[in-house]
């Protein structure tokens, strides 16, 4: 990295040392009690979303981003088993093994595909939101069924491609290290024999240039995958929440003195809830994903000494809250959409339960709209 010459100041990021030492011993329990819940919730969003009463572009992005999210979930768990197995003590040489190696490097390429896959979902469903509410005479012809489907197949198909600076950047390689006949690391070579353990490192090609491709992939990372969506998302949705309040205006005004019927009236709030659950979903990515952005763009500016006193010291944290966001949209479309909980009552209701045919003026089971109305 270009500043690795740069020497912070010791207290620079002593926080971080407490708040790891704190967390390191939790996360492997954490993670896979996370990813537990995170997947069957993933398969149930799945499962209702692409019911053909449920279908929309809306949902379809839906669908889209819990496949990615299950996609993290699944992979995690086997990496969250390793996270604990670390913490039993085993000795360095079993730790650092070539399949382990192989392993360690395939977890965080598949993983970060998976989470680019889930930025660039969610990025477009917060265009597409946007869409709707500020030119929904266009809403049909711009965010149309096909053009939707195209969209979430691209953002599959470009992931990987944004990626390949990660891949190429780092490998799997074999170094020699002094061990003691019990296989943990020492420097006293006379009780110790050479052994050869296996690291994932800066490859051969991530080196030359001045690590020119290093820092593409910290650029990658920090500015494409992270701080443009993050800004993008922002904008996007400081525009719908202007665009709430100018409809809720407008609502308060045609109710005092307009012909407009109540149907359409409440198919004006309808809207507005749809928005302000998707804004929910937003806001949440915001949250768990700018921070990981801003230190990876530090990490680039101060080089080594910032990546290993600090990012690397939260790296766990921030996986946590990665999880997190991929986990918890089941909760929200439960607490804050009624079409998905009738839905999913309808899916999974026992045989022997009564179910009304009618709620509120709403056929269940002839219902069209999608899973936002709530």
């Amino acid at each position: 990295m270009n500043s690795s010459n740069i020497t912070l100041p010791e207290p620079y990021c002593a926080y971080f040392n407490d708040v790891r030492d704190y967390y390191l011993p939790l996360h492997g329990y954490t993670s896979l009690v996370v990813c537990l819940f995170g997947s069957v919730a993933n398969l149930l969003n799945i499962m209702v979303l692409t019911r053909r009463e449920m279908s929309s572009p809306t949902n379809a992005i839906l669908t889209g981003l819990a496949v990615a999210d299950l996609l993290v979930m699944l992979e995690y768990i086997p990496f969250a088993w390793y996270t604990i197995y670390k913490m039993t003590g085993p000795s360095h040489k079993e730790l650092y093994t070539y399949s382990l190696g192989v392993f360690i490097y395939l977890h965080s390429n598949f993983s970060q595909v998976c989470h680019t896959i889930s930025i660039w979902l969610t990025v477009t469903l917060a265009i597409w939101r946007y869409i709707a509410v500020a030119y929904p005479q266009r809403n049909h012809e711009w965010c149309g069924p096909q053009r939707t489907v195209v969209t979430i197949a691209a953002g599959y198909i470009v992931a990987p491609l944004i990626n390949i600076p990660l891949f190429l950047a780092f490998s799997v390689q074999a170094v020699e290290k002094s061990v003691t006949e019990a296989g943990y690391f020492t420097n006293n070579g006379s009780i110790a024999v050479n052994t050869t353990i296996y690291l994932v490192n800066v490859s051969d090609l991530g080196k030359k240039n001045d690590n020119l491709l290093i820092d593409i992939n910290f650029w990658v990372y920090s500015v494409v995958i992270k701080i443009i969506p993050c800004v993008a998302l922002t904008l996007l949705s400081s525009g719908l929440i202007w665009a709430l309040m100018q409809a809720k205006q407008r609502r308060k005004q045609l109710m005092q003195g307009s012909k407009k019927s109540p149907r359409n009236i409440e198919n004006d709030r309808t809207t507005d809830r749809t928005t302000k659950m998707l804004l929910a979903v937003l806001l949440l990515f915001l949250i768990t994903e700018l921070p990981q952005g801003i230190l990876g763009l530090l990490s680039f500016f101060f080089g080594r000494p910032f990546l290993e006193q600090c990012y690397n010291k939260v790296g766990d944290i921030m996986d946590i809250l990665a999880l997190l966001n991929s986990a918890i949209n089941f909760i929200l479309y439960c607490t804050m959409s009624r079409q998905f909980r009738k839905t999913f009552s309808l899916l999974f209701r026992p045989r022997w339960l009564p179910v009304a045919q009618v709620e509120n003026g709403i056929n269940l089971n002839l219902t069209t709209t999608m899973v936002t109305q709530v």
